[in-house]
């Protein structure tokens, strides 16, 4: 069952976000984008957005950020619908296990919304519905784990 978004009560207190997009299904990762500016912005934080043609291409620029020491979280928004052959799973498979390596080699929370989905109504449904989109999730998540880490480091 789909879960119905939460905004946090976690503040940004002036820390910036970085938020690196996909260019690739744009109606929807779009959509995610607007989401998780509004979360950040509500919260007082930073945002910088990157674009990327693809998912493919967000892990190169997610490190690239993480490493700058800029940002509280790293974002990462993409949609992969599957067709019918097994490409849209290596991506997807490709895409998690770098997002993976680079928040345990940065120590940055990296966000991992780069949703592998069976069709359009899945993307609709994540992408569009301002009950459940996954960008204002994913925004959420930045912030609470920025204060988590930054509790670490009191």
């Amino acid at each position: 069952m789909l879960r119905r978004n939460k905004s946090t009560a976690a503040r940004a207190r002036g820390a910036a976000f970085a938020i690196v997009a996909s260019q690739y299904n744009a109606r929807y990762v779009d959509s995610m984008l607007r989401a998780a500016q509004a979360e950040l912005k509500r919260a007082g934080g930073g945002v910088h957005v990157v674009r990327v043609p693809g998912a493919y291409e967000i892990p190169v620029v997610a490190v690239r950020l993480a490493r700058s020491g800029k940002f509280a979280g790293i974002i990462c928004l993409g949609v992969i619908l599957r067709g019918q052959t097994t490409h849209a799973a290596h991506i997807g498979e490709a895409v998690t296990n770098s997002l993976t390596a680079i928040q345990l080699e940065t120590e940055v929370p990296v966000i991992h919304e780069v949703l592998l989905l069976e069709n359009k109504e899945q993307a609709e449904m994540r992408c569009m519905d301002r009950k459940h989109n996954r960008g204002q999730e994913a925004a959420a998540t930045a912030l609470t784990m920025a204060e988590v880490m930054g509790q670490l480091d009191a």
